[in-house]
């Protein structure tokens, strides 16, 4: 693996490249799950990352792009900071994935891979994200949505909207100790 003297990436992460570029029988096989987490960790897969994951696996800019492109999961552009995936796959398709997409499209005023103007969501069609039985479903970031109606998907992204989702982060009020009695 070649040496990167000022990595973009924090230094935990570029531990983790280093790593997988080990563990591997060729060192190219990383170069997926680097794009993912490089992903996870700028926001998208800028050009500064094609370059210097092509350094840290002894690749050509043009072989990581080769892969970049292949792949519908990367993005070359920032999402948004809750990424909206719409399955519409046959299961999701027969219990409403079509009209939900179309009532997102509709409350986000954007369109697939389309990012609201304050950049708090993106949208995305997606063809299976595996939750089939609890079809139609939706997953934001990483948090899977199921068994979703409009009215459900409202509430959901009303939750994300207001920093309530799934994976937030807690209240900094949570915890902290409760007011001296007076």
């Amino acid at each position: 693996m070649a040496a990167v003297a000022n990595s973009i990436f924090t230094p935990a992460t570029a531990a983790r490249f280093d790593k997988l570029a080990t563990i591997y029988p060729l060192k190219r096989s990383a170069l997926v799950p680097m794009l993912l987490y490089a992903q996870d960790e700028v926001g998208y897969v800028s050009d500064e990352v094609v370059a210097e994951l092509a350094v840290r696996l002894d690749l050509l800019e043009l072989d990581v792009r080769g892969v970049l492109s292949y792949y519908s999961m990367l993005r070359t552009v920032p999402a948004g900071k809750y990424n909206v995936q719409v399955c519409t796959n046959i299961s999701c398709m027969l219990r409403g994935g079509f009209e939900l997409l179309d009532h997102c499209k509709h409350k986000l005023g954007i369109g697939h891979k389309g990012v609201t103007a304050d950049g708090l969501f993106s949208l995305e069609e997606v063809e299976c994200i595996g939750a089939c039985c609890w079809a139609p479903a939706v997953q934001v970031n990483y948090d899977f949505h199921e068994n979703l109606t409009p009215a459900k998907m409202d509430a959901v992204l009303a939750d994300y909207a207001a920093g309530k989702g799934k994976n937030e982060p807690p209240s900094p009020s949570i915890g902290s100790a409760a007011p001296e009695a007076k």
